[in-house]
């Protein structure tokens, strides 16, 4: 369907030829000076002012740009030369652009600074011709000053000006920002036009008098730098040289790639000479063999899965042992293998390493195998094909009867058994098995509709025909037997949108195209059959070609920062073993050799060395994965949260895979798919617009229904008040700040208290149905009726459906039904329609409309036309024609009987919406640079520092009653600021003097009105003014507001035009158009031009709004996500406009946006790149984002230039839109992302089969379990039902797995570095020689039983912060993002802790306890089991209490456990243990040392001394450098501060707080639900009683007799 082609840019073509005119004025006139003074134009919005200093020169008139157009000043005076200077060697460089050479031989605008604020009023008030002019200043003036951001700028131009004479005068010119779809000018020089850009913010303009400066820029360009892109010479020269760096590795990748495929015997495939060839034949017995291959056709199975039996060991065994610390451990237990180097066991390191990599081998393995299971469902679905089979019949009659080829039946048969030239039967609702070409259709026209939202994404059905040559012919079985048509088609490829082939038949020759094909991952739509022949099978079908085919193995993030930390380990455990060799050598030559009883006792250097290798090597703990691998069991287990079950769909949050759990919490890019992920796959009406007043349509909500206030939270001292936390029952409603939990349809209707709703529309026209008004809604609602190509169907319990081939029509033919106009009968002639005008549904009028002509939709001519005939008895005359269409504004204004006017009201329009726009936007870079210069100088050292304005205002204070409330009065407004957007509500966006909005800014009668009617609604009444239909000026305009109004809240505009053709002119143009649709040459072309000339001379009718229904919370889903320092891509497969629509409807486009449209036909992509990437370098853009479709990428990404360049732009600006976009480029930019922002974690999440390949390349993939089925969803990380549940999988699992994961990694090594040091420490006092200091079986132990609990539960239990802090403050998400949970600095950190406090434990334990002669026993087992037992504590205590900030009993439990297994463990051995020659173990902790209170009082010192350590160290750190968690973690002490979080994020824990709490005594989920609808609906129900209760009120208070001034005016205002 046609929509608006931009949001904001779509009324543009008066303007053009006014804008054009002036420019060739200006041309002419500038042809006279011959090359004239270039001059910066800069518009209002940028605010650029002038420098103060009295060396600035007005002389030199230099034009810089965004767009690089060449537009004539009349008022050009030519002064001194200046801008040729080249930079003095004083002056800093202009700041470059990622290393990229830039010519720093000119300073362009040197000295352009931002206006102040005083300025601006001013400045956005001005005229369009007023401009403001700046002298520029002297860069020589101020040597030191630097200026940023123009270095693109001045390479563009840098090598024209040296060259060129520029004439002198110069001077900037501020100027109004005029229409922001682009400014008329042409570019001669380069013959290729500006592409479309929305621009909020600022827009600077080259200015120039000539295109000659142009043109030889150009021409310097290509002769200096050889390159193809004369725009930017430097960059392109930077690009490639910098890709020559890595040519050396060029020869070994690909010797490396050709013995790959020599090895693995991978053929590459020849093209085949002239395509694939099929021969129609249904009595084939042998498969078609690919004369590319030599062998049959592929087979039509499709495999999602990983692994086969052949590569699945080798390459787990791969997977598994690049983990640095099981390759460490496969080294080290080599060594053990050799006999007498290892002093700890032969099998202790082999054995275990084994088991634990064969279960991480079992768990990929059995991850796989539901993969395979899922892909033998689709691969067994069945089918119909068609079988012939040439029997020998006994008697002719019976070889007559069977046909040509013997007995036909349709064979049922599953998908993986369908071939290469198979014919198959579709019928309706079914799933296309392959890729066909359509024989035959059982729709009117032989036409069959197609589904295709798998595919592209796009909801609107499309058209298949057979090809004209069979058409219609292929009827039945027997014509099908009996043909040898004869199919060429090209070679299985990627493109989704283009098709070649050719169909030879009865000697002749006809063309094939996309629109004969129906690709598999298609379904059949509202047609009852359709019969096609595969062409393409399996593997080789268009989607499956889109698939990434070897998908990579995915490992988190965090493992490579774990890998780094292993090397060091490993080195640091290789240096301490060294050292402790070369000691022993010093010792033995020292103390062994001399010693009597040490006689040959002397170990060589290696062996001693291995020995040393062995003993530290569990450093790195055998079990750091495998205990991370239970951990990440355990968190995927807790993913399972309340808040992320749908309960319409019945479908919970499913964890597929847990490898990558940690990196849920580090996402820096979200690429999404728009249709079933962003949006419900579904079409509402929402508003239209009639004689210069919007109505909001809304049939789902009863009347008076309003949206529950929020329960508001109060930041008082709660000291002595109950008030201050809100009450329950509006929590368990699950009430919030943002979202209430109701559809966007009601936030719609509460958005704007002011719009009038269609209810009261048809109550004025029932009451009034004389009034001009109502006679010009009468007529819209009936235009709305019949302009449609939807056929009504009667169901089976009565109300009519219909079929629709876009749904877009299909909710305008509902939305007239509910206004009382329903199609109950088309025909190919006729339309009929029952109405009911007066309201009485019981006695219905019933009208047939005869339908002469329908001109079909076309994405350019962008409107649908219908020619009726009106019935008998219509008001608007008997038997009169009517022509009406729906399309574009921008198709139908230029085609208005008043163009002129609607196209100057229109650019009006636009201007007052651009000035509004920059005024918005410059607001929010004032916000933004004064929340950066406070948070400069701010003293405070506490600053959330995410990027983003900080709360470093706000005090850290001692958090008690009687000095929080500055505190909670300056988070609140911290909160509330960023829980609001610059942009104001709806109701008042375009308020004031910079507003065009009429229906909502526009105040109330304050008189009253004498209703005569009391079905009438008074105020409506009031409203509405029958003068006011008389005027198209006024008309116009308001009607171009509310399209502005409907495009601003994200509605896909329909414009209605109508004209009455008189009965010779019809004919005379319907022969015309007759001979167009019957022509068999260039068809379309002829339609169009027929079509065009009857449609003109319109007379505007009304508009619509249509609503692509967005899932619920998606908006603000999205502004959290953007707070969370996340950037959202949007990739669809949809139109741009659509696109587009979605993208302001769903607040990824703000109202303030730059919007920058790529688009390769209009040419200048360089000079558009360029220019986007200058404006953000600059700061004058709020918020930017790019708009490219499939076409474009596909060009940049074939340029080297283009591709750098577009990508160095997309991860600067804020949101991307790429439409129109396939499978396989969805996740070419995934990768392109992935690798080319290295540090950064990218999310892709989808929910249908085009978008397999994108999750599959993304880091984390998420599928959406939607309307498209489960095709995404399976082959994903993570599965979900609602786009909105991606923020407490983030934003609250995400970042706790991160945390945990981070914690469990560096707790670990501190473990390990706190217990082997005192080992170490220990071989100071034993030569050397590799004695242990604890015995051997507990040595072995201690990772396992003694320790393991604490990081176990560490990793599993941790909380760091509530969920309703880290939703309410999504800017919390960044220490994932910015690695601050584990990283280097983090890590020496802990090591020093760990190396304190072993000296600590051993020192004092060696000190105290093992020089004190009056012990009972001091020997190495007592002084170890000191050692262990401190250690062990330290462990638990610090892990399990210090570190762990959501304490439970789980951590008393797992402390006890740890402790006291270690104690028990000691029992036991004192009472088993046999070998008692080393170690003094037998009786010793029950009967020596455990005996002495000494033992027991050291223990208790030496574990308080390394306790005050710790306090010590955390609370310098928490003074002196406090994180942003610290000080959330005291805000949520506070009981106000905590309730103000979770006010701020009820909308997403709404079920955690209803159902969570019962669900602990066992209730039923199912039985909990309908409790909460139920109660949900007595208070919709109460809500209800309430409002009518008050329009009685209104309305009896509004009856009371009026004056009889009033009385008149009401009359006159609509006579009844």
């Amino acid at each position: 369907m046609a929509g608006r082609d931009n949001p904001q840019d779509s009324r543009r073509d008066g303007v053009r030829r006014r804008q054009s005119s002036r420019d060739e004025d200006r041309d002419s006139r500038a042809s006279t000076d011959n090359v004239r003074p270039a001059s910066i134009h800069i518009s209002s919005s940028t605010a650029i002012d002038s420098p103060t200093s009295p060396t600035a020169k007005p002389s030199s008139r230099l034009g810089f740009s965004e767009d690089l157009e060449p537009v004539a000043h009349e008022d050009d005076q030519p002064t001194d030369k200046h801008n040729a200077r080249k930079r003095s060697p004083s002056a800093s460089p202009g700041r470059s652009n990622r290393g990229l050479s830039i010519d720093p031989h000119y300073d362009l605008a040197s000295s352009v600074r931002p206006i102040p604020t005083s300025m601006w009023g001013s400045a956005a008030q001005a005229s369009p011709h007023t401009t403001k002019t700046v002298p520029i200043r002297d860069p020589s003036a101020s040597p030191t000053s630097r200026h940023r951001g123009y270095s693109l700028r001045r390479t563009i131009f840098s090598r024209s000006l040296a060259e060129s004479d520029t004439p002198a005068g110069s001077l900037i010119e501020l100027a109004e920002a005029g229409p922001s779809k682009q400014r008329l000018s042409q570019v001669q020089g380069n013959g290729a036009a500006r592409s479309e850009k929305t621009s909020a913010s600022a827009s600077a303009t080259i200015v120039n008098d000539s295109d000659k400066l142009v043109d030889q820029a150009n021409t310097i360009g290509r002769k200096r730098s050889g390159v193809k892109h004369p725009v930017l010479p430097h960059y392109d020269a930077w690009i490639r040289k910098k890709s020559d760096r890595f040519k050396f590795f060029r020869p070994v990748k690909d010797t490396f790639r050709l013995a790959r495929k020599r090895i693995l015997r991978i053929r590459d495939i020849v093209p085949s000479k002239d395509g694939r060839h099929i021969i129609l034949n249904v009595s084939r017995k042998k498969p078609l063999t690919d004369e590319r291959m030599g062998k049959a056709y592929i087979a039509n199975t499709i495999r999602s899965s990983r692994y086969n039996l052949w590569n699945f060991l080798p390459r787990q065994l791969v997977a598994q042992f690049s983990k640095l610390a099981n390759f460490y451990f496969l080294c080290v237990s080599i060594l053990q293998l050799i006999p007498t180097l290892s002093t700890t066991g032969t099998y202790t390191t082999i054995v275990p390493l084994i088991f634990f990599v064969s279960l991480s081998i079992a768990k990929e393995g059995y991850d796989d195998l539901r993969r395979y299971r899922l892909d033998k469902v689709e691969n067994n679905k069945e089918t119909s094909i068609l079988h012939a089979y040439d029997a020998i019949p006994a008697s002719e009659s019976e070889r007559t009867s069977l046909g040509p080829k013997g007995l036909k039946h349709w064979a049922t048969t599953k998908w993986r058994d369908v071939k290469v030239g198979d014919v198959v039967k579709l019928k309706r609702d079914d799933a296309t098995p392959a890729d066909i070409v359509l024989l035959n259709a059982n729709g009117p026209n032989n036409i069959a509709y197609i589904e295709t939202m798998a595919l592209d994404g796009e909801t609107n059905l499309k058209s298949k025909q057979p090809p004209p040559a069979i058409a219609g012919i292929l009827d039945t079985d027997e014509k099908i037997s009996a043909c040898d048509a004869h199919f060429v088609v090209e070679d299985p490829n990627l493109d989704l949108y283009n098709f070649e082939g050719r169909l030879e038949i009865n000697g002749e020759t006809h063309p094939l195209s996309g629109n004969e094909v129906i690709y598999r991952g298609s379904t059949l739509r509202n047609t009852p059959e359709a019969v096609g022949m595969v062409i393409y099978s399996g593997e080789e079908c268009k989607i499956r070609m889109n698939a990434n085919k070897n998908p990579r193995i995915k490992a988190p993030n965090l493992q490579a920062k774990t890998n780094t930390i292993v090397i060091i380990i490993v080195i640091f455990v290789i240096l301490l073993a060294i050292f402790n060799t070369a000691a022993y050598q010093i010792w033995k030559d020292e103390v062994e050799e001399p010693a009597w009883y040490l006689d040959n006792a002397a170990v060589p250097f290696f062996p001693i060395l291995a020995s040393f290798i062995i003993m530290f090597n569990t450093m790195i703990p055998l079990s750091l994965y495998v205990s991370l691998e239970i951990i990440k069991l355990a968190q995927m287990f807790l993913l399972r949260d309340i808040d992320m079950y749908d309960s319409n769909s019945n479908t919970p949050m499913e964890a597929r895979t847990s490898t990558i759990n940690e990196d849920l919490g580090q996402v820096s890019y979200i690429f999404s798919d728009k249709t079933g992920t962003l949006t419900d796959n579904s079409m509402q009406f929402r508003k239209l617009a009639i004689g210069g007043l919007s109505w909001l349509h809304n049939p789902d909500s009863k009347p008076g229904l309003q949206q529950p206030p929020r329960q508001s939270t109060t930041m008082e001292n709660p000291k002595g008040k109950k008030s201050a936390k809100p009450k329950s029952s509006h929590r368990m409603s699950g009430f919030s700040r943002k979202d209430s939990g109701f559809s966007r349809r009601a936030s719609l209707a509460a958005s704007n208290p002011m719009e009038n709703s269609t209810a009261q529309l048809l109550r004025y026209m029932q009451a009034n149905p004389d009034c001009q008004y109502a006679r010009k809604a009468r007529f819209f609602l009936l235009c709305v009726a019949l302009c449609h190509t939807c056929l009504p169907e009667p169901g089976d319990d009565g109300p009519i459906k219909f079929q629709a081939a876009s749904p877009d029509e299909l909710a305008l033919v509902v939305a007239a039904q509910d206004l009382g106009y329903l199609v109950i009968d088309r025909q190919s002639d006729s339309i009929t329609l029952r109405t009911t005008p007066g309201g009485d549904k019981n006695n219905p009028i019933i009208e047939r409309f005869e339908i002469l002509d329908v001109v079909e939709f076309s994405s350019k001519r962008k409107r649908m036309s219908i020619v009726v005939r009106l019935p008998e008895s219509h008001f608007h005359g008997a038997g009169r024609i009517v022509l009406i269409t729906k399309g574009a504004d921008s198709a139908l204004v230029p085609l208005m009987r008043l163009s002129k006017l609607a196209i100057e009201k229109s650019g009006e329009i636009d201007r007052r919406n651009s000035q509004r726009k920059s005024f918005e936007a410059h607001q929010l870079i004032e916000r933004r640079s004064s929340h950066h210069a406070s948070r400069k100088n701010s003293s405070n050292r506490l600053s959330l520092s995410l990027g983003r304005p900080s709360i470093g205002a706000i005090g850290r204070s001692s958090l008690n009653s009687n000095r929080l409330q500055p505190i909670r009065s300056q988070l609140d407004s911290w909160l509330t600021e960023r829980e609001h957007d610059v942009e104001i509500g709806s109701a008042g966006r375009l308020s004031g003097p910079l507003s065009p909005r009429f229906s909502t800014s526009r105040s109330r009668p304050t008189h009253t009105f004498y209703a005569t009617n009391s079905s009438e609604d008074p105020i409506v009444t009031g409203l509405i003014e029958d003068a006011l239909q008389l005027n198209d000026s006024s008309l116009f305009e308001k009607c171009f507001e509310n399209l502005i109004d409907f495009a601003t809240d994200g509605l896909r505009t329909l414009m209605y035009g109508y004209r009455f053709v008189p009965e010779d002119q019809y004919q005379a143009w319907r022969s015309t158009y007759k001979n167009a649709t019957t022509s068999l040459v260039d068809r379309q072309s002829l339609i169009e031009n027929a079509a065009a000339v009857l449609e003109r001379d319109y007379e505007l009718c009304g508009a619509t709004a249509i609503e692509d229904e967005l899932q619920e919370g998606v908006p603000a889903a999205i502004e959290k996500l953007r707070r969370a320092n996340i950037k959202m891509w949007m990739l669809t497969g949809d139109k741009r406009e659509t696109a587009i629509n979605i993208g302001h409807s769903c607040r990824l486009i703000k109202d303030y946006s730059t919007v920058t449209i790529l688009d390769i036909e209009k040419g200048g992509l360089e000079r558009e790149l360029a220019s986007a990437i200058i404006s953000i370098d600059v700061g004058v853009t709020a918020h930017s984002v790019i708009v490219v479709d499939g076409q474009t990428l596909a060009v940049i990404a074939k340029d080297i230039t283009l591709k750098t360049l577009f990508f160095d732009l997309a991860i600067m600006v804020d949101s991307v839109i790429c439409c129109r976009a396939s499978p396989s480029q969805k996740a070419y930019l995934v990768k392109s992302v992935r690798k080319k922002v290295k540090s950064s974690i990218t999310l892709a999440i989808g929910d249908g089969a085009n978008d397999i390949a994108m999750i599959q390349e993304a880091h984390v993939g998420i599928g959406i379990t939607g309307k498209e089925g489960l095709q995404a969803a399976r082959t994903s990380d993570y599965s979900i039902a609602q786009f909105r549940f991606l923020l407490k999988l983030l934003l609250v699992h995400g970042r706790w797995n991160y945390i945990r994961t981070c914690k469990y990694t560096v707790g670990t090594f501190w473990k390990e570095m706190l217990f082997y040091l005192t080992q170490a420490l220990y071989q100071r006092w034993n030569g050397y020689t590799g004695t242990s200091l604890y015995e051997p079986w507990s040595l072995s132990l201690f990772n396992t039983f003694f320790t393991s609990l604490p990081v176990i539960f560490l990793g599993i239990f941790e909380k760091d912060l509530s969920a309703s802090t880290l939703l309410a403050v999504p800017e919390l998400y960044a220490k994932g993002q910015k690695t601050l949970g584990f990283n280097f600095k983090i890590y020496l950190a802990w090591m020093f802790t760990a190396a304190s406090e072993a000296m600590i434990i051993y020192f004092m334990m060696f000190a105290i306890y093992a020089n004190t002669l009056f012990t009972r026993d001091n020997g190495v087992y007592s002084m170890g089991v000191l050692t262990y037992s401190a250690v062990v504590i330290l462990i638990s205590t610090k892990l399990l209490f210090l570190e762990m900030h959501h304490r439970s009993f789980l951590s008393a439990l797992g402390a006890f456990l740890s402790v006291g297994g270690w104690f028990l463990w000691n029992i036991i051995l004192t009472f088993t243990y046999h070998n008692n020659v080393i170690y003094n173990v037998k009786g010793g902790l029950l009967h020596r040392f455990g005996e002495n209170a000494l033992w027991w009082l050291l223990l208790i010192v030496i574990f308080l001394a390394c306790l005050i350590f710790e306090l010590t160290l955390r609370s310098l750190k928490s003074v002196y450098f406090p994180t942003d968690v610290d000080i959330f973690q005291e805000y949520e002490k506070d009981s106000v501060i905590r309730n103000r979080f979770e006010d701020a994020s009820a909308s997403e824990m709404r079920l955690s707080r209803t159902v969570v709490e019962p669900l602990k005594w066992g209730w039923p989920i199912a039985r909990r639900r309908n409790e909460i609808e139920e109660q949900r609906a007595r208070e919709l129900e109460v809500e209800r009683l309430l409002a009518e209760r008050r329009r009685m009120e209104e309305r009896q208070a509004l009856e009371t007799p009026s004056t009889p001034v009033d009385t008149v005016e009401a009359n006159r205002a609509c006579p009844s």
